[in-house]
């Protein structure tokens, strides 16, 4: 991972979670009747670099696949979406992780992951990082799932304080509790083993956040990250933290926006009609990227990257699906 072929500095360098997406091609139809399937690009970080490629961004991915077709796979979709996939290598002995859903629009899509005995992704280690590359960087960004495990726990960290908060440095809260030994969401949703999974997870949330100066996440999320489940209170705890921004997506209530200066955005949702919800966020952190280069203000940025969220909820793919900024502004001129 530490030999580039170029020095060029990227717009966004992510780094994380990344396999194939096996998605079905009927709708309201459970996992077990589906007859048909179409293979995607998949994992949070990943979804996000291909956002913002198709914002116009020069990205990159830190990642790893299975030595196997599937890894193939995953880097020839990376080219094609013209994300380098310079430090996406393969572990010989893991397979390349795919992930399954069903689709019940408009709000119910399970996911069912297939990351053992170990995802690729989680063998990134602080070694074999580019540290060079990760400081140039205008934007990197990370993800809650890094955290689960070692050897992924400790190069994310190191990613991060190498980084030292040069640029802008993103932590996506991406909380997956069953990456932590948990089920269910968070707060009363998380089950029975719910509260513990979230104990496991907030002090490596807490350290990685020291070196963020910005977060995103759902409410679930920002509880995961800081206790509390009002978004103006996580948006607060968010900041007390360390961050200078704080995102907190608040599905039909909109998203928030809260910088440490005092500025503050509130924005109510996008309205479509919901084919998959899943990427929706991916999209979102590709357009909040865009607009965060762009050095666009709060709420012009949270109303472009709700409206590209809205346009990946409203197509049955993720990576595919991630729209261009001219198709963001299209959509948001019609409305």
């Amino acid at each position: 991972m530490t030999e580039p072929t170029d020095t060029g500095r990227f717009d966004l360098i992510t780094m994380g979670r990344i396999g194939v997406d096996i998605y079905p091609l009927q709708t309201g139809v459970p996992l077990a009747e589906v007859e048909t399937f179409g293979k995607f690009l998949g994992g949070s970080a990943t979804n996000v670099a291909v956002a913002a490629s198709r914002q116009g961004r020069r990205t990159a991915v830190i990642s790893r696949t299975g030595d196997d077709p599937f890894g193939t796979y995953i880097h020839n979709a990376l080219r094609d979406f013209g994300v380098d996939d310079r430090w996406v290598t393969p572990v010989a002995q893991y397979p390349t992780p795919v992930t399954f859903c069903e689709i019940f629009p408009p709000d119910d899509f399970p996911l069912y992951f297939y990351r053992r005995p170990k995802a690729p992704d989680l063998v990134i280690r602080p070694e074999e990082l580019d540290q060079d590359a990760i400081r140039a960087a205008r934007v990197f960004w990370i993800t809650g799932t890094g955290l689960c495990e070692e050897p992924s726990r400790s190069a994310t960290l190191a990613a991060l304080e190498a980084r030292a908060k040069s640029g802008t440095t993103v932590f996506d809260l991406d909380w997956r509790p069953m990456f932590w030994g948990g089920q269910g969401g968070a707060s009363g949703d998380g089950g029975e083993t719910g509260a513990q999974a979230m104990a496991n997870a907030r002090p490596h949330y807490e350290a990685a956040l020291a070196h963020a100066t910005v977060a995103v996440g759902n409410v679930d999320e920002a509880e995961v990250a800081t206790g509390v489940r009002d978004p103006k209170a996580c948006a607060q705890a968010l900041l007390d933290m360390g961050v200078e921004l704080a995102v907190i997506k608040q599905g039909p209530k909109g998203v928030l926006a809260v910088h440490r200066d005092g500025r503050t955005a509130e924005v109510p949702p996008t309205p479509v009609e919901v084919v998959n919800g899943l990427g929706a966020g991916d999209s979102f952190g590709g357009a909040l990227v865009h607009g965060l280069l762009s050095g666009w203000g709060l709420e012009r940025m949270m109303r472009y990257a709700n409206a590209a969220g809205a346009i990946v909820a409203s197509r049955l793919a993720c990576s595919s699906a991630m729209p261009t900024a001219s198709e963001v502004e299209a959509f948001l001129a019609e409305r």
